[in-house]
């Protein structure tokens, strides 16, 4: 594994990454292989586990991560992710939360470990010890073998049971996801190039441990699911809890809070879209079953990855703040705030959700890229006007890298580390963890209250240099205002996955076309934050003799479309545009042209409830931190 690493040094680069560390003292990039690392190996020996089963339970659990101490939602503690229940049920109290089981997993293990519980909630190696003391009494308590050489296998309850998850199904899901972490081994790159690594292990089978627990989690799901029409994987946690459709005033558009209809058939589903939901479980479902509010299809609780569904996707959610991104999307509510990131965006959540989005891109035929499977805050505003309200969530700190790994398409997929030319489309991979961008305000007037997290973009400058001005967007900023590092403020950032075209090349920096400007990030040779896509897709750009061609936010059809005058939406250019020269990767090339009508309550009403069809063609394209669509007419694609 190379040179050994002090512990600290390790416990610094392996589990927090600030931005100065560096994961070994050269500068050479390690792999540093967890199972042989003395924190672990120190510590599986001494209670008698085996050192693959404790590393793979933290990574399951937190990806080896300690996040400087700060807990999960769920108050887990560490790269053991220990649960302090005590304190849970003391916060449930206080916030008159209903009274819920909450297994105590940080006590647990703290006695077991003779250590006090503020040093397991404090510091790492103290974590790891108290997890592996944890895991062993659970194996003697079932009446396992301990010991560092035995079959990891045999050890699937005692991970279950060490979860800290209260339902079965989470239990289950949790040694299922560890025995495949054994199995399959695991990475995590670090932003200084180094990773840490877990080899794959050869296991015996775990279906005899695995046997009771199933049955009782699909006991527990057939007694609490009320029947409904669940479209999700066999095996997924998802209760039916239904957003009304209600009719709640005198006037036919008085209603709530979706819109029926005829997906995929029409019209057709193209988009997954990422939310998160700024507010707490119980709050979030009790909006969902409002029929005056909005609407999504599924939501997605942070402590355990447990999914409730409230449409089925055929129907329209009112979700995004774009009519035509409703009209062919499927919305995910994730708990969490995000300008908090790891506290709420949890493995668990990050697992169950990558598993649904994996089926429903596969059922419904979405592409399973950045461009169609996109955050909140890559949908565009309808018109200029819309755009400074648009959201921004999930934010910077959901890990979109390790989220597509989850769904078996990593984002690096089709790309190489060459060097870098001018006019190659180079897709954004700076890495999540150790990618330390400047975020602000976290906190309503506390600038410096984004502590040192991870981050999912490379920031954007106006030139080649670290201080030089950051890129703005004219659309979110309609006042003048400068672009900022404000954690809501997305003006100058390119986020993991998203594709550009390189427009000018300076040293260690690339500069790509973005919004209609040339911006500027750092992507050195020896650590790139952007490799190039090997098979390029199709770019646009103003056609021949334009000086510049106009961006939509949506791809309504044209006027001689419409039966009813009185129906006719307008096209209407966004204040971007593209001068010429410039190209944006194209990542659809045929986005639908349509507008489903949707007006009234009753599916009986004349002339409603339809998808009008267009012929005047669009392209979507990577206009910047959004996307955006441009006309046929208006450009040559190559």
């Amino acid at each position: 594994m190379g040179a050994p690493l002090s512990r600290r040094h390790f416990l610094i680069a392996g589990l927090a990454v600030p931005a100065t560390a560096a994961i070994a003292s050269s500068a050479q990039a390690q792999v540093v292989t967890v199972d042989r690392h003395t924190i672990f190996t120190e510590a599986a020996t001494a209670y008698g586990v085996p050192a693959s089963v404790l590393a793979a339970v933290s990574y399951a659990q937190t990806r080896w991560q300690h996040h400087e101490g700060t807990p999960s939602a769920s108050l887990g503690y560490g790269p053991m992710h220990l649960i302090d229940g005590a304190a849970a049920q003391e916060a449930r109290a206080r916030a008159d939360k209903p009274e819920t089981t909450t297994l105590d997993t940080l006590g647990d293990a703290a006695s077991a470990a003779g250590a006090s519980p503020e040093a397991v909630r404090t510091d790492p190696e103290t974590n790891i010890r108290a997890g592996a003391a944890l895991l062993a009494a659970l194996q003697r308590a079932a009446g396992g073998p301990t010991g560092t050489s035995t079959d990891p296998g045999t050890w699937y309850s005692a991970v279950a049971a060490a979860s800290g998850l209260p339902s079965s199904q989470g239990q289950l899901d949790f040694a299922d996801e560890t025995m495949r972490v054994i199995r399959t081994g695991a990475t995590v790159e670090l932003g200084d190039g180094s990773s840490l690594t877990l080899p794959p292990r050869a296991i015996s089978s775990t279906d005899t441990q695995r046997a009771p627990l199933a049955r009782r989690a699909s006991q527990a799901a057939g007694e609490r699911r009320p029947s409904g029409p669940i479209d999700a994987p066999t095996g997924l946690d998802v209760e039916w809890i239904p957003a009304p459709y209600e009719q709640y005033g005198p006037a036919p558009g008085d209603y709530g809070n979706h819109d029926l209809a005829r997906r995929p058939a029409a019209p057709t589903i193209t988009h997954i879209v990422i939310h998160d939901t700024e507010g707490y479980w119980k709050t979030v479902l009790d909006l969902v079953q409002d029929p005056t509010y909005v609407s999504w299809q599924y939501s997605l609780r942070s402590s355990d990855g447990h999914i409730a569904q409230h449409l089925v996707p055929g129907d329209v959610g009112w979700h995004a703040g774009n009519w035509y991104l409703n009209m062919h999307s499927i919305g995910l509510e994730h708990e969490g705030f995000a300008a908090q990131g790891a506290p709420w965006f949890s493995e668990p959540m990050y697992r169950t959700s990558a598993t649904l989005v994996r089926y429903l891109a596969r059922k419904y035929g979405i592409p399973m890229d950045r461009a169609h499977i996109i955050g909140h805050d890559q949908i565009p505003g309808v018109t200029t006007a819309n755009i400074p309200g648009m959201h921004w969530d999930p934010g910077p700190f959901w890990d979109w890298e390790h989220y597509f790994e989850l769904m078996g398409a990593p984002l690096n997929r089709g790309t190489a580390t060459r060097p870098v030319k001018v006019g190659d489309v180079v897709r954004i991979v700076p890495g999540f963890v150790g990618n330390k961008q400047p975020v602000t305000g976290c906190e309503a007037g506390k600038p410096a209250s984004c502590g040192d997290k991870d981050t999912n973009f490379v920031t954007l400058r106006r030139s080649p240099a670290a201080d030089a001005p950051l890129v703005n967007d004219i659309g979110l900023h309609q006042k003048g205002q400068p672009a900022s590092t404000e954690v809501s403020d997305i003006s100058a950032r390119a986020t993991a996955g998203t594709e550009f075209v390189v427009a000018e090349l300076a040293g260690d920096w690339t500069a790509i076309w973005y919004l209609g400007l040339k911006a500027w990030f750092h992507n050195p040779a020896a650590r790139p934050t952007a490799r190039v896509v090997v098979r390029p897709p199709k770019v646009a750009r103003p056609k021949a003799g334009r000086a510049t061609v106009p961006v939509y936010g949506r791809c309504y059809p044209e006027a001689s479309a419409y039966t009813n005058p009185a129906d006719v939406q307008p096209v209407l250019p966004l204040i971007y545009a593209v001068p010429a020269g410039q190209a944006y990767v194209v990542s659809d090339e045929a986005p639908p042209t349509d507008y489903y009508k949707a007006k009234t309550f009753s599916l009986a009403t004349p002339g409603d409830h339809i998808d009008i069809v267009g012929k005047d063609p669009y392209v979507q394209v990577s206009l910047g931190h959004r996307v955006a669509f441009m006309r046929v007419a208006d450009i040559d694609v190559d």
